[in-house]
C-alpha cells in the first residue's frame, strides 16, 4: 500500500500526465482522502508547474452538469487550473501522443475584465465581470484507468484537465441569452450530441459563480484576463486518430478539433 502526501501524490499524478500512464485511483489505497485534502494536491501539482515553467492563466470547472454528475457518480462540480501550456492552437492537430485516452467537449468559455471574487457571489454578479464569451472545447483526459474516480480522485487529478482551443468569435454577455444558446457536438460531420448553455448549472454564468465562491474558500480570487472554462455541455466523446469532432453553436461560431 502506497503511503501517500500531498506532494508525493501530486508529484505521482503529473508523472502519469508526463509518461502517458494511467493507474489506480488515489482512495483505493487512501480512502480517508477528503474534499480537501485533494484541492492541497490540486494546487502542489499547479505549483509544480509553474516551477517548470508554465504560466497560470484561468481557471476550469468540472460535472457541471447534472447528467455527468450522476454517469460518474459524483454529487458536486469541481474547479480545477488552466495553463498556458494547456492552450491548443487554432487549426492546429491535436497531438494525441501526448494523451492517455483523450476525449472532447464542448464548452462556454469566459474572459474576465475585471477581478471576482467570493464569498457570496452570484450568477448575476458573476456575469458582470465577463469581459468576452467564447465557444470552446476542451479535451480532457484522466490520470486514472478507465476514467474511474471518485470525487475527491478527479480534484486531485486536476479535473481531468488536457487541453482546450477556443473558438473565432468573441462577444459581449450582454445581448446573449446563454442558458438558450444552443450547441451541436459532431464527430465526422455526423451530430451525435445536442445542449444548451442551460446544461451548465442552468446558467453558466451560475459556474462562473461557483468557482469565484470556491476559490475564496481556499484563499484564492478569479483574476482580470483569467479564461474560464464554465463546463462540459454534452457528455464528452473519444478523440481518436483521423478522427475530427467539432461543436457548432448558436451565436458563438464553430470550434472545430482534429487529429
Amino acid at each position: 500500500m502506497t503511503a501517500w502526501t500531498v506532494k508525493r501524490a501530486a508529484a505521482a499524478l503529473l508523472e502519469r500526465e508526463d509518461s502517458r500512464v494511467d493507474g489506480e485511483p488515489l482512495t483505493t489505497n487512501w480512502p480517508e482522502l477528503d474534499l480537501d485534502t485533494a484541492y492541497a494536491i490540486q494546487d502542489e501539482t499547479l505549483r509544480l508547474r509553474q516551477a517548470r515553467g508554465e504560466t497560470l492563466i484561468g481557471v476550469k470547472l468540472g460535472l457541471t452538469s447534472r447528467a455527468k454528475q450522476r454517469r460518474m457518480n459524483v454529487s458536486s462540480p469541481l474547479t480545477a487550473w488552466l495553463t498556458d501550456a494547456m492552450v491548443l492552437p487554432v487549426g492546429e492537430p491535436v497531438p494525441l501522443e501526448r494523451y492517455i485516452h483523450p476525449r472532447v467537449e464542448p464548452e462556454i468559455v469566459f474572459v474576465l475584465g475585471r477581478d471576482l471574487g467570493g464569498p457570496g457571489v452570484t450568477a448575476a454578479t458573476a456575469l458582470h465581470a465577463v469581459d468576452l464569451v467564447m465557444g470552446g472545447a476542451e479535451v480532457i483526459d484522466s490520470r486514472y484507468a478507465d476514467f474511474r474516480f471518485t470525487l475527491q480522485d478527479v480534484v486531485a487529478d486536476n479535473a481531468s484537465s488536457g487541453a482546450f482551443v477556443t473558438g473565432p468569435v468573441a462577444r459581449s454577455a450582454i445581448g446573449i441569452d446563454l442558458a438558450m444558446e444552443p450547441c451541436a457536438l459532431e464527430v465526422d460531420g455526423e451530430v451525435v450530441d445536442t445542449a444548451t448553455g442551460a446544461a451548465v448549472q442552468g446558467h453558466p454564468a451560475q459556474a462562473l459563480a461557483f468557482a469565484a465562491n470556491n476559490l475564496a474558500a481556499r484563499g484564492q480570487t478569479l483574476r482580470a484576463g483569467w479564461i474560464v472554462l464554465t463546463g462540459g455541455m454534452t457528455d464528452a466523446v473519444p478523440l481518436q486518430k483521423n478522427t475530427t469532432v467539432a461543436a457548432g453553436f448558436g451565436s458563438l461560431g464553430r470550434v472545430v478539433v482534429g487529429v
